[in-house]
Protein backbone atom coordinates (compact mmCIF):
# COMPACT_ATOMS: atom_id res chain seq x y z
CA UNK A 1 0.00 0.00 0.00
CA UNK A 2 1.08 3.94 -1.02
CA UNK A 3 2.93 5.12 2.06
CA UNK A 4 3.35 9.25 2.28
CA UNK A 5 5.71 10.84 4.41
CA UNK A 6 4.41 14.73 5.12
CA UNK A 7 6.39 17.56 6.44
CA UNK A 8 6.40 21.48 6.93
CA UNK A 9 8.78 24.28 8.16
CA UNK A 10 9.75 27.96 8.20
CA UNK A 11 12.52 28.53 6.25
CA UNK A 12 13.80 32.22 6.41
CA UNK A 13 12.94 33.76 3.09
CA UNK A 14 16.20 34.73 2.33
CA UNK A 15 17.37 31.33 2.35
CA UNK A 16 14.71 30.00 -0.48
CA UNK A 17 18.02 29.06 -2.77
CA UNK A 18 20.03 26.85 -0.25
CA UNK A 19 16.40 25.31 0.58
CA UNK A 20 16.33 24.76 -2.70
CA UNK A 21 19.91 23.57 -3.22
CA UNK A 22 19.17 21.03 0.18
CA UNK A 23 15.62 19.63 -0.95
CA UNK A 24 17.13 18.72 -4.33
CA UNK A 25 20.14 16.81 -2.75
CA UNK A 26 17.81 15.30 -0.24
CA UNK A 27 15.33 14.54 -2.93
CA UNK A 28 18.13 12.47 -4.62
CA UNK A 29 18.83 10.46 -1.55
CA UNK A 30 15.19 9.36 -1.13
CA UNK A 31 14.69 8.49 -4.76
CA UNK A 32 18.41 6.08 -4.48
CA UNK A 33 16.61 4.60 -1.60
CA UNK A 34 13.64 3.73 -2.75
CA UNK A 35 11.01 7.03 -2.85
CA UNK A 36 8.82 7.30 -5.92
CA UNK A 37 8.14 10.79 -6.09
CA UNK A 38 9.27 14.02 -3.66
CA UNK A 39 7.28 17.31 -4.09
CA UNK A 40 8.38 20.63 -2.57
CA UNK A 41 6.18 23.30 -2.26
CA UNK A 42 7.20 26.91 -1.21
CA UNK A 43 4.51 29.15 0.40
CA UNK A 44 2.36 32.14 -1.53
CA UNK A 45 -0.73 32.45 0.45
CA UNK A 46 -0.91 31.10 3.98
CA UNK A 47 -2.75 32.85 6.25
CA UNK A 48 -2.25 33.36 9.47
CA UNK A 49 -4.97 31.65 11.81
CA UNK A 50 -6.29 32.22 15.44
CA UNK A 51 -6.76 29.01 16.56
CA UNK A 52 -4.60 26.72 13.47
CA UNK A 53 -2.69 27.39 10.58
CA UNK A 54 0.40 26.14 8.80
CA UNK A 55 2.31 29.27 10.34
CA UNK A 56 0.97 28.98 13.45
CA UNK A 57 2.08 25.04 13.46
CA UNK A 58 6.05 25.50 12.55
CA UNK A 59 5.83 29.06 14.46
CA UNK A 60 6.67 30.95 11.44
CA UNK A 61 8.48 34.49 11.89
CA UNK A 62 7.76 37.69 9.88
CA UNK A 63 10.94 37.24 7.85
CA UNK A 64 10.17 33.22 6.92
CA UNK A 65 7.52 31.35 4.61
CA UNK A 66 6.11 28.00 5.37
CA UNK A 67 7.63 25.25 3.08
CA UNK A 68 5.35 21.98 2.70
CA UNK A 69 6.75 18.84 1.20
CA UNK A 70 5.81 15.15 0.74
CA UNK A 71 7.48 12.24 0.01
CA UNK A 72 5.78 9.20 -1.68
CA UNK A 73 7.28 5.38 -0.77
CA UNK A 74 5.83 2.46 -2.51
CA UNK A 75 4.79 1.43 0.98
CA UNK A 76 5.90 1.48 4.65
CA UNK A 77 8.71 -0.82 4.80
CA UNK A 78 10.54 0.79 1.75
CA UNK A 79 10.14 3.90 4.04
CA UNK A 80 11.53 2.71 7.02
CA UNK A 81 14.60 0.70 5.39
CA UNK A 82 15.54 3.67 3.68
CA UNK A 83 15.63 5.69 7.02
CA UNK A 84 17.37 3.18 8.67
CA UNK A 85 20.57 3.48 6.33
CA UNK A 86 19.84 6.76 5.07
CA UNK A 87 20.99 9.19 8.18
CA UNK A 88 24.30 8.92 7.79
CA UNK A 89 24.27 10.09 4.31
CA UNK A 90 21.70 13.17 5.42
CA UNK A 91 25.01 13.96 8.26
CA UNK A 92 27.29 14.32 5.75
CA UNK A 93 24.30 17.19 4.13
CA UNK A 94 25.31 19.47 6.17
CA UNK A 95 23.22 22.02 8.40
CA UNK A 96 19.95 22.11 7.14
CA UNK A 97 18.59 26.27 6.10
CA UNK A 98 16.31 25.86 8.07
CA UNK A 99 14.94 25.84 12.00
CA UNK A 100 14.33 21.32 12.27
CA UNK A 101 12.86 22.23 15.97
CA UNK A 102 10.06 23.85 14.16
CA UNK A 103 9.64 20.96 11.42
CA UNK A 104 6.64 19.11 11.56
CA UNK A 105 6.12 15.65 9.73
CA UNK A 106 4.14 12.18 10.01
CA UNK A 107 3.85 9.37 7.80
CA UNK A 108 0.56 8.71 6.12
CA UNK A 109 -0.94 5.59 4.55
CA UNK A 110 -2.67 6.50 1.06
CA UNK A 111 -6.25 5.69 1.46
CA UNK A 112 -7.68 7.64 -1.89
CA UNK A 113 -5.38 8.69 -4.60
CA UNK A 114 -7.45 10.35 -7.35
Amino acid sequence: MAYTQIMAAAVPTANKDAYLAHAKAAAALFRKHGALSVVENWGNEVPDGEMTSFPLAVKCQPDETVVIGWISWPDKATHDKAWEVMMPEMHKMGEMPFDGKRMIFGTFDVILEA
